[in-house]
C-alpha cells in the first residue's frame, strides 16, 4: 500500500524537489500551498502527480483536513518568525489534530544543535521550533545537510569566484565544511519520510571539503589558483557580525540580510559533521564536489 506524504512549502525550490523525489519513490503526495498561490506553480506540482491542497495557513482545521490519511508531514517552509515559528506550528498542530504519526521540520542546514544561541538568527528560530516539536506527541526527524552545495556556483565568501579567494577562520585551513546538493537532500528526505524507524536526527553530506581542498580544486577546475585568505578568529568574526546586526534593524525583516549571510559563514567554521548517515538508504548517488563548482 502506498504511503501518503504531505509536503508544506511545496511551491519552494526544495519543496518541489522533495515532491518529485517522493513521486519517484512511489509515494502519494499532498502538496500543501497557501490560498492564492501562483497558478503556474500549482500546475507544475499537479504535473508531478501531487494532489494540491490550497488552504488558509492560519487555519489549523483546514490543515488538519489536508493531513487526513497522511503518514508523515514534511515541512520545507522558508522564512522568518512568521513562517518558521507561526506557520510551521500551525502545520504541526494540524498534523497532530489529524493523527499524523511523523513530522520532518524545515531544519535543512548545518547542525544548529552544536551552535550557541545568538550566533545565527535563522538557526535560533529553528531551535525555538525544535523545542515545541520535541514537546509534542508526534515523532520527529530532522535532516542536517550542512550548506547547500548549489551555493558554490555563486559568488560566496567561502568560495569567491569574483575575487578568486577562499576564506578561513581560526587557522582552519583543513577544516572540512559539509555540503549537500538540493537534489541529494530531497532524495534522502523522501526516503526518510517513508522510513518509520528513522531516528530523531540524520546528518548527510554530498561531500566535505576544506579551504585547502578548494584551492586545489580552483586550480584544477577554474583554471586559476584562488588565494587563501586568513580572516582571523571566529570570536572576532562573531563580535563584528553581532555589531553589524545591531546597526541594521531593518535587516531583521530580511531572510538573507548581509549580516545573516555572514552568520551562515561563521556556522560553516563552527560546526561540522563528525559522522554522516549517507549509507542509511542505498542507491543514492552522492554528488561530487567537482560537479558543483
Amino acid at each position: 500500500m502506498k504511503k501518503k506524504i504531505l509536503v508544506a512549502g511545496a511551491t519552494g525550490n526544495l519543496g518541489g524537489r522533495i515532491i518529485k523525489a517522493l513521486r519517484n519513490e512511489g509515494a502519494d503526495v499532498v502538496a500543501l500551498v497557501r490560498n492564492g498561490s501562483d497558478e503556474k506553480k500549482i500546475k507544475e506540482l499537479e504535473d508531478m502527480g501531487a494532489t494540491v491542497r490550497a488552504v488558509d495557513m492560519a487555519d489549523v482545521a483546514q490543515i488538519a483536513d489536508a493531513c487526513s490519511g497522511v503518514s508523515c508531514v514534511v515541512s520545507a517552509l522558508a522564512g522568518l518568525r512568521d513562517v518558521i515559528i507561526d506557520t510551521q506550528l500551525n502545520v504541526l498542530n494540524g498534523a497532530i489534530k489529524a493523527g499524523v504519526p511523523r513530522f520532518i521540520p524545515s531544519d535543512f542546514s548545518t547542525d544548529f544543535t552544536k551552535i550557541p544561541e545568538g550566533e545565527n538568527r535563522n538557526f535560533d528560530l529553528r531551535k525555538e521550533f525544535k523545542a515545541m516539536l520535541d514537546n509534542s506527541a508526534i515523532k520527529a526527524t530532522s535532516i542536517f545537510n550542512g550548506a547547500f552545495a548549489d551555493i558554490l556556483r555563486y559568488n560566496t565568501p567561502f568560495f569567491d569566484t569574483k575575487n578568486k579567494t577562499i576564506v578561513f577562520y581560526d587557522n582552519k585551513q583543513d577544516w572540512k565544511v559539509d555540503f549537500t546538493t538540493m537534489d541529494n537532500t530531497a532524495l534522502f528526505t523522501a526516503k526518510a519520510t517513508l522510513d518509520d524507524d528513522a531516528p530523531r536526527d540524520l546528518r548527510i553530506a554530498s561531500f566535505s571539503v576544506s579551504p585547502n581542498d578548494m584551492v586545489r580544486l580552483s586550480e584544477q577546475y577554474k583554471g586559476e589558483k584562488y588565494d587563501l585568505v586568513d580572516k582571523g578568529s571566529l570570536e572576532g568574526f562573531s563580535a563584528s557580525t553581532k555589531a553589524w546586526r545591531a546597526s541594521d534593524p531593518a535587516g531583521e525583516n530580511n531572510l538573507y540580510s548581509k549580516w545573516q549571510q555572514a552568520q551562515y559563514l561563521h556556522s560553516m567554521f563552527y560546526a561540522h559533521h563528525t559522522e554522516v548517515d549517507n549509507d542509511r538508504y542505498p542507491n543514492i548517488e552522492w554528488a561530487p564536489v567537482e560537479g558543483c563548482i
